[in-house]
């Protein structure tokens, strides 16, 4: 048998380059990749020229320039005196909250979906049938617009929908408790992260010692523990450093607190909703493709279905179900600049202003490209990683 360092790559020869394979390949690569940069190349320098005939500069100054307007929905402290660039900055982070809540909801609504569509009551499998079907078939526009309009109908500030005097619910959003963080704060932030690595240690542990004698030890339900207890013990002796800022009702409006804009909720039911549905069919999928002699072996063993499908079904279910799951965190995160038909102040809301007062249109449209291929390589990328770590390994 011949091993794998006894075998050598015939070297290219200059005299047979283009009779030869891998050369001629190499050529053809090279000469695709010249006409791609000359087709780039005449284009940006069509458009610069265009430019200046118009009396418009190019280049990316203008983000240093003041904003001159406001955004309601902010993680930062923005005002109209800031900079294009940092309005931007603020729409990138409004539209990586609502991917980002979208994609957790999603993912709890599709598996719960899924796994109720298979399941033996006739009435829970034909509600997750209706919801799936009406959901997938109506454009994901019109459910934004639906829930937007549902959100914007309730009752006015005066009559907000009270919570135990903590919420309050209106045409204007979700009123709800800031937390206000003291200087103490940071030691219970550190014994989070000691909790979350502790849990992490007992995990590895529990499984190298269930590999080497086969015994079982409860790591996950330790571990869960731990990362409570231990926060908890060092929030209360630090005698609680985090004071609650409730919502006060005032004659026109709430003090205090922070507000979820209804534009907001709205485009995260919307793309929760809307992508959970075609989540729950993967998940459907992925079930189905796992062998039925698998269930008759748990059942020979004694495990409950609720076990079965926890320990046996799902782990082996997600080779298939991961794949086709990162198609649909991405579109759900390219889905979310719909929120310029609510109003809600996204990238390509804030970008789309931005445009309209510097007229500098392919430098914005440049940005909104780089930043939706930039988040949607980094989701395949860590999805690809994840999927190589749920992979079976072959011996």
């Amino acid at each position: 048998m011949i091993g794998k360092s006894a075998v050598k790559t015939k070297p290219i020869s200059f005299r047979n380059f283009w009779f030869d394979k891998r050369g001629r390949g190499l050529v053809l690569q090279f000469f695709v990749l010249l006409c791609v940069a000359g087709f780039f190349a005449t284009i940006s320098i069509n458009a610069i020229t265009n430019l200046q005939r118009a009396g418009l500069s190019s280049g990316f100054g203008f983000l240093a320039d003041q904003a001159f307007f406001d955004i309601n929905q902010r993680l930062i402290e923005f005002s109209s005196q800031s900079s294009f660039g940092r309005a931007l900055v603020v729409g990138l982070l409004n539209t990586i909250l609502v991917s980002s809540l979208g994609i957790i909801a999603a993912t709890l609504i599709g598996f719960v979906a899924g796994i109720l569509r298979l399941s033996n009551n006739w009435l829970a499998s034909n509600i997750i049938t209706v919801y799936v079907e009406v959901t997938r078939n109506v454009p994901l526009l019109l459910q934004i617009i639906f829930w937007w309009a549902t959100l914007t109908s309730l009752p006015k500030v005066k009559e907000s929908i009270n919570f135990f005097n903590l919420f309050y619910f209106n045409n204007r959003g979700l009123r709800a408790p800031s937390p206000i963080f003291e200087t103490a704060f940071i030691w219970v932030a550190v014994a989070i992260i000691c909790g979350i690595v502790l849990c992490t240690s007992i995990v590895i542990w529990a499984r190298r010692r269930q590999r080497r004698t086969g015994k079982v030890f409860p790591s996950v339900s330790v571990g869960i523990l731990l990362m409570i207890l231990i926060p908890a013990i060092v929030f209360q002796l630090l005698e609680r450093p985090i004071v609650w800022d409730t919502p006060q009702e005032t004659r026109f409006n709430f003090i205090g607190g922070f507000n979820i804009t209804p534009e907001l909720l709205a485009l995260w039911f919307a793309l929760a909703t809307y992508t959970g549905a075609f989540i729950s069919e993967i998940v459907r999928a992925g079930v189905l493709s796992v062998s039925s002699g698998q269930n008759e072996a748990a059942k020979s063993l004694g495990l409950k279905n609720s076990q079965t499908m926890r320990l046996i079904i799902i782990p082996q279910a997600f080779r298939v179900i991961i794949p086709p799951l990162t198609s649909q965190y991405l579109n759900l995160t390219k889905n979310s600049s719909l929120a310029i038909a609510i109003g809600y102040q996204d990238l390509v809301s804030i970008g789309g202003t931005i445009l309209n007062q510097s007229g500098h249109a392919l430098e914005v449209v440049a940005i909104w490209m780089v930043v939706y291929l930039s988040l949607s390589l980094g989701t395949s990328a860590f999805m690809n990683w994840y999927n190589k770590k749920m992979a079976l390994v072959e011996r």
